[in-house]
């Protein structure tokens, strides 16, 4: 799956001559936590946050009246507070990648652009969606968690026998096994119950992990 199909497309952008005062009211009516900043040709020279904001703000502890606190919010600008230094994804990047460069840089969103030109905006509850879509979440069914050889054919033998069995496999994922001999998996399995379904694989897996009906 690529970003340019989960991204929010012509993403609400500002400029960098605004104040911070103004970005944090349209911040707030517009319930986001970000804004990329661009140019006049929507060229993207940066991104401001909530937290940049707040960080640019005064101190509640200031002696500043509330006056002189709403002036100097108004003198601020957000070309002041941005990041400059922006990671980016283009619309062709897988969503993998997305994600990798959102937890290696503990950053909750990435524009994405092309050549140059702000045309979407990916974040970490997209992502989630995703993730959601493909562990099948939001479908009923018998949740199955488990740890099966690490040898070829293993998987195929695995989702055969549910097959066989009448169950029909709404998600299917992997993960790192406890060691180089196993590797795990969690399916979602509709149209089977939890004892047959047990029955069915437990043959051919290391370890039954989990199993409940969701």
């Amino acid at each position: 799956m690529l970003v340019g199909k989960r991204m929010t497309p012509n993403p609400i952008t500002i400029t960098g001559d605004i104040s911070i005062a103004e970005a944090m009211d349209w911040m707030k009516r517009e319930k986001v936590r970000r804004f990329p900043v661009v140019d006049k040709d929507r060229k993207l020279i940066g991104i401001v946050s909530r937290t940049d904001l707040l960080h640019a703000s005064p101190s509640s502890a200031t002696s500043l009246t509330m006056w002189e606190i709403s002036y100097l919010l108004n003198q601020i600008k957000v070309k002041e507070v941005m990041t400059r230094d922006v990671l980016t994804v283009t619309e062709d990047a897988t969503l993998e990648e997305a994600a990798r460069l959102m937890v290696d840089n503990k950053v909750g969103s990435l524009p994405v652009v092309r050549e140059g030109t702000l045309v979407g905006i990916i974040t970490e509850s997209d992502i989630f969606r995703v993730f959601l879509e493909m562990m099948g979440a939001r479908e009923k069914g018998i949740r199955l968690t488990l740890l099966a050889p690490y040898v070829k054919g293993s998987m195929a033998q695995i989702t055969s026998e549910i097959t066989n069995a009448g169950g029909l496999i709404l998600a299917f994922d992997t993960f790192l096994g406890e060691d180089p001999s196993n590797w795990g998996c969690t399916l979602k399995v509709a149209e089977i119950t939890k004892d047959a379904l047990v029955e069915v694989v437990e043959p051919h897996v290391v370890e039954i992990v989990d199993v409940r009906e969701e």
